[in-house]
């Protein structure tokens, strides 16, 4: 059975200037155990949708299944209940700024009941499990950016939750924060058994840490699967956009060299740890005496496995263009137009 089925949501709002359509007939399934990422540019609804998912924002149409059980079914007091089992985190931590960092943690422990000396052992054990023990004691306004996130990681581990949703819970945080921040939440993952749903916009963090994933466009999913097939294979403008932004980090990116070269014709190669050892490129161009601009070359680590990515330019005019091309089909390796990857 899947933890979480999106069946046919919609999110409609009424505004001043008229009907906004955040979300149009959404459909996936998120399996149990999973690290699943949703991810899309500014405004495409993947905020919207994880909102939907713990009926924090009640859809307009269609419904949310968790472990078999539609949300819309539930009384409040029994969504309340339910709503203990997902737990959810921020990009901006929204922490008690008052209390100290173990008064955070214990905060939902209070409100289910517990008795003081009950959540303060619970606390300090989850301050463990993220490594702030140490700081049970200190306000979050002495902590670092990425201190405050696993505060507030540790406080919605506090419920003992089936599910955990985090959205941009990485965007405030350095590129060395972030991965420190996504190799806690795999540990947790795999430690706890805990499903996990990362919204982003950042395919990095995709890449990183999530098994599958849902790419999102103007309240729609347009592509959806295996991280590592649709990072070989994208389909949709929007993932090769996602795809083509993405420079192994967060840092600074400047703009890629491909984009200013004008008047080629452009593939993209993905090498995986399987490709020949042969070096097809240069072979290629002694085979047939035609020159290739290789704009673009790196390797990223996409679902654990280092994947090589090779954007080659033949210039205007070359002879032999789909002879080079299917050459390298002929050795293995697979190739799609690359223009979706350019300005």
């Amino acid at each position: 059975m899947s933890e979480i089925v999106i069946e046919n949501v919609s999110k409609t709002y009424n505004t001043k200037d008229g009907r906004i359509h955040a979300l149009k007939q959404v459909n996936l399934s998120v399996e149990t155990g999973d690290i699943y990422g949703i991810i899309g540019m500014s405004g495409a609804g993947k905020s919207t949708l994880v909102r939907c998912m713990n009926f924090l924002e009640v859809p307009s149409e269609g419904r949310v299944l968790i472990r078999g059980k539609s949300l819309g079914d539930y009384s409040e007091k029994e969504l309340r209940k339910q709503r203990e089992q997902i737990g959810m985190i921020f990009q901006h931590f929204n922490l008690l700024m008052q209390k100290t960092v173990v008064e955070n943690v214990c905060f939902p422990l209070y409100i289910q009941g517990k008795s003081k000396k009950e959540a303060r052992e619970r606390a300090e054990e989850l301050l463990d499990v993220v490594g702030l023990k140490d700081r049970a004691n200190a306000y979050p306004a002495q902590l670092s950016g990425g201190q405050k996130q696993r505060v507030a990681i540790a406080r919605a581990l506090a419920s003992d939750p089936r599910i955990l949703l985090c959205d941009e819970a990485t965007s405030a945080l350095d590129p060395q924060t972030t991965a420190s921040i996504l190799d806690l939440l795999k540990e947790i993952n795999k430690n706890f058994g805990i499903t996990i749903v990362i919204i982003t916009h950042q395919m990095s963090v995709v890449r990183k840490i999530c098994s599958h994933v849902a790419i999102m466009s103007d309240g729609e999913v347009v592509e959806q699967g295996l991280v590592t097939d649709i990072f070989t294979h994208p389909k949709s403008p929007v993932s090769k956009e996602l795809i083509r932004k993405d420079s192994g980090s967060d840092e600074k990116k400047q703009k890629p060299i491909y984009d200013e070269i004008r008047g080629s014709q452009k593939i993209r190669i993905v090498f995986s740890e399987n490709s020949a050892f042969e070096p097809v490129i240069a072979n290629m161009i002694l085979e047939f005496q035609q020159p290739v601009n290789i704009l673009k070359a790196d390797t990223k680590n996409v679902g654990g496995t280092a994947k090589g990515e090779m954007i080659l330019g033949f210039p205007e005019g070359g002879t032999r263009i789909r002879e080079m091309k299917e050459y390298l089909i002929q050795r293995g390796l697979e190739i799609e137009e690359a223009d979706g990857y350019v300005d």
